[in-house]
């Protein structure tokens, strides 16, 4: 599976040939989290509608929920104005953050309305 050359060429990655992807629920509008993808990731994203990330840390590929259950049914995916980030706007099931919470910016809130 490869990706669409003209969504490719469109696309900025950094020096490990990574761009962003941040993942937003449908039902609710949260932000869940944010991982990185490369071509490869997004092409099986787009193809199977399964959130297809690729982890720095372990240099591999990985489908969320495919060893917690925690999935991400993929319904739109969106390309930033500068091509260097996806927005993926998803259904999720069950926790979206590897500390078991459903969003990873639920806990350290900076500033907030007054």
């Amino acid at each position: 599976m490869s990706l669409d050359p003209t969504i490719a060429s469109r696309l900025k990655r950094n020096d490990a040939g990574l761009f962003a992807a941040v993942a937003q629920e449908r039902g609710t509008g949260d932000v869940l989290m944010v991982a990185w993808m490369d071509d490869k990731a997004l092409a099986k994203t787009l193809e199977t509608r399964q959130a297809t990330y690729y982890s720095r840390s372990r240099q591999q590929y990985w489908v969320k929920g495919e060893t917690s259950g925690h999935t991400q049914y993929v319904h739109e995916v969106r390309l930033d104005c500068d091509g260097d980030t996806v927005l993926l706007v998803v259904d999720q099931v069950g926790a979206a953050c590897h500390t078991g919470t459903h969003t990873c910016f639920d806990s350290d809130v900076l500033l907030s309305a007054e």
